[in-house]
């Protein structure tokens, strides 16, 4: 399970979609213990099949060292590490994956003339070391002065690099998906109330902007291959012509909206693996 440091206001949720998970897995004939972070990282965790929620560093090191040890892990603990923010900026950048123009930066640099040249006026400064633990890991600029600003709070409270995404004008989309399945699941998350930091606020209101939903259903599933994450969800933008790009990618999200149609194709996935490293023997 994932340690509650790393599921901010969203506790109940992500317990809900990995109970839900196992039950399925369960159906489906598979002898399932369950074990939190911290037992993990005490060594008490012995399978050979290991589904998992985490987030810890420490966490993501054993699942690494477990995975190159012959073990099957899902979410693979590389690709959890992948969706640590300046990793999955540069490899979804690298892949042609549709995202927004960036720059990555330590955060003792002065940046405000880059901002200027730019032309970054409103922009997005994320921590680019690790995952988002509080909201002020995720911060919304409207200058490069006050993006200057931001960055030094982020030095000193320790975060040495960060990203630096351009703002994008459109309709902000959240997400669901599971890698070698049918299931994705979109909707407007400002419009249904659905908040983490109540950043959704800054586009607001979806304009239901016509996209092509099929297009955006290829691209996320392409960015859930090109970094190792079968279970996943995020954001994207629309914007007004209608083009698609991801703007958040997770491993293995809350699946709030949608988690009892997502549940049985998460168990399938994980089952489907399961029986592919058998074959592979």
């Amino acid at each position: 399970m994932r340690a509650g440091a790393y599921s901010p206001n969203h506790i109940g949720n992500d317990t809900a979609i990995f109970n839900a998970t196992v039950e399925q897995l369960r159906k489906r004939g598979c002898e399932v213990t369950i074990y939190s972070e911290e037992q993990l990282m005490a060594g008490e965790v012995k399978e050979r099949i290991i589904v998992n929620m985490c987030r810890e560093q420490r966490s993501i090191a054993i699942l690494q060292q477990m995975e190159d040890d012959g073990c099957l892990v899902i979410n693979s603990g590389y690709g959890i590490e992948n969706c640590t923010r300046e990793r999955m900026t540069r490899i979804l950048i690298a892949s042609n994956i549709p995202y927004p123009e960036s720059l990555i930066v330590n955060t003792n640099e002065v940046i405000r003339d880059r901002l200027i040249e730019g032309g970054y006026t409103q922009a997005w400064i994320k921590r680019g070391d690790f995952h988002a633990m509080h909201k002020e890991d995720v911060s919304y600029v409207r200058h490069p002065e006050e993006a200057q600003e931001v960055l030094q709070e982020y030095f000193l409270r320790g975060i040495n690099r960060a990203v630096i995404n351009r703002h994008l004008v459109g309709d902000l989309i959240k997400f669901y998906g599971v890698q070698g399945t049918d299931f994705f699941f979109w909707f407007y998350p400002f419009d249904e109330g659905h908040s983490k930091y109540g950043h959704e606020a800054i586009n607001g209101k979806s304009q239901g902007i016509e996209f092509d939903k099929e297009k955006m259903k290829q691209i996320c599933q392409e960015a859930s291959e090109v970094l190792d994450v079968k279970i996943y969800g995020g954001d994207c933008i629309v914007s007004p012509e209608g083009d698609i790009r991801i703007i958040d990618f997770n491993d293995w999200p809350s699946f709030a909206p949608c988690r009892n149609e997502a549940a049985p194709f998460i168990a399938k996935c994980i089952f489907q693996a399961i029986k592919d490293r058998k074959n592979q023997k």
